[in-house]
């Protein structure tokens, strides 16, 4: 392979090479690295780099594998870490400023899960203030670029992680997600991301100096940004080993029981009233024909009510964050973070006290509902956005912003409140006025069925091809 090309191969072609010895993790490591400082001086998408850390822990994976002990599933391959979960050494910011010198005192669970895989940790990747925007900026480290260009906002809260992953920066990109955190930088980027169920992967912050709240707690899930669908099924079963510390966590394995016949798909083009732009629905499309041709049977069905879950569900969860954390953001956030929480809660007007309480009671009738319908059709094919990702700050324009931004994102944060497993990944390359860019589409699963997801992902994978390889043609020029 030529010098410095090895960061172009996904985690699964990766680790043939380094469990084989066909290639050494230091190597790997080290066109991760240079692939880091090529890209990443335009993007702002890793803020803190572990060069040092890095090549250290790939020397000593290779002493390990030549002295004959057996390989993790992920030996060699160059991760990156979201700057709001634990890493030993490291400060976990969140994108505030208030926050730059809080440094962790121990692993959280999915960091310590990569390492005992063998994955190489190569930096700390850019987030949204306090992560909770679906675009990604904050007075601490500024914005990260989209590697598509600046007509398109990277997404957010993970975008670091997505306009890394996509750009060859790292094979594989932790994020996390309570509303869409991973899969706007994957519908921004043309990245594969998977959005675990609850209590799927392990969570939790050692640094933490109380616990979140119930809702943060159950809708909030850690997982990956990835270029390539089958990269999921690879690292999943790593990153839901067990953790005590996580209460929450269920060990359930990641392949579930095998369905006779052919899986039947529920698509759906609900809007609930927003226009659906012709490239999404042409996008919709594609991801159809794809899983027929693969041997799903794919009906065009109604499924249950996802704007009454995702909008009551958003409102909840705001109605904790306003209790909770209102204080926090008032005197630690940026004049822009509380002008767009101004405009979230004039979107979604929090749910408090008693009607907060009857909500969350409210939320096994969303969850029954949603569980009889996957008994039926264990996956559903559906929008993630009703149109063409935004541009940069268009949250930040007041209630029509962030209504674009958020407020018709209700197949995103209606899955958190479900807790049900989705993948969001490309299925179209649209070319717009200002330049082109990526539509993904959303797979959603029965409870437990994350496999299920990734695998119909594969299928569509496998006929449209990865995203990342036009992106490569557009930034080499």
């Amino acid at each position: 392979m030529k010098n410095q090309e090895t960061w172009r191969l996904d985690a699964s072609g990766l680790t043939v090479l380094t469990r084989t010895g066909a290639v050494t993790a230091e190597k790997i490591t080290s066109d991760a690295l240079a692939r880091l400082d090529a890209v990443n001086p335009n993007l702002n998408a890793v803020v803190e780099t572990l060069r040092d850390e890095a090549l250290e822990t790939a020397q000593a994976l290779d002493k390990t594998r030549a002295d004959g002990a057996p390989c993790g599933p992920l030996h060699g391959v160059p991760v990156t870490i979201k700057i709001n979960v634990d890493q030993k050494g490291c400060a976990t910011s969140n994108g505030v400023v208030a926050l730059k010198d809080l440094i962790a005192p121990e692993d959280a669970p999915v960091v310590a899960n990569l390492k005992k895989a063998g994955a190489v940790i190569i930096g700390r990747t850019n987030t949204s203030e306090f992560s909770f925007r679906a675009d990604t900026d904050n007075p601490l480290f500024g914005r990260t670029q989209n590697p598509w260009g600046a007509h398109l906002s990277a997404g957010g809260s993970s975008g670091g992680a997505g306009a890394a992953v996509m750009a060859g920066i790292g094979t594989l990109a932790h994020g996390n997600d309570i509303g869409g955190s991973l899969r706007f930088p994957a519908a921004a980027t043309g990245a594969v991301t998977l959005k675990p169920g609850l209590g799927r992967v392990p969570a939790w912050n050692p640094s933490q100096s109380g616990e979140r709240g119930l809702l943060a707690q159950s809708m909030s899930v850690q997982g990956l940004l990835t270029r390539s669908a089958r990269d999921l099924d690879l690292s999943m079963p790593s990153l839901i080993a067990a953790d005590a510390r996580d209460p929450l966590h269920s060990p359930a394995p990641w392949q579930g029981k095998p369905i006779d016949g052919p899986i039947r798909v529920a698509m759906t083009r609900e809007t609930y009233g927003y226009d659906l732009h012709p490239d999404v629905d042409a996008a919709l499309e594609a991801a159809q024909d794809a899983l027929v041709e693969a041997g799903y049977r794919v009906e065009e069905v109604e499924t249950p009510s996802v704007f009454e879950a995702g909008r009551i569900g958003y409102r909840a969860l705001l109605g904790e964050v306003k209790t909770l954390m209102g204080r926090d953001i008032t005197d630690m956030g940026s004049e822009t973070i509380r002008n767009v929480f101004a405009s979230y809660y004039q979107e979604f007007s929090p749910l408090c006290g008693t009607d907060l309480l009857r909500v969350m009671s409210e939320r096994s009738r969303f969850m029954r509902d949603w569980n009889q319908f996957l008994a039926r059709y264990p996956l559903v094919l559906s929008p993630f956005m009703f149109r063409p990702f935004f541009a940069p700050g268009r949250d930040t324009e007041g209630h029509d912003g962030v209504q674009e931004v958020l407020g018709e994102a209700i197949y995103s944060y209606a899955m958190n409140f479900l807790g049900l497993p989705a993948v969001c990944l490309p299925a179209r390359l649209a070319t717009g006025p200002a330049g082109p860019q990526p539509i993904n589409v959303q797979i959603i699963a029965q409870r437990w069925r994350e496999d299920l997801a990734v695998s119909a992902a594969q299928a569509i994978e496998d006929r449209l091809g990865q995203m990342c390889h036009p992106l490569w043609e557009i930034m080499e020029g």
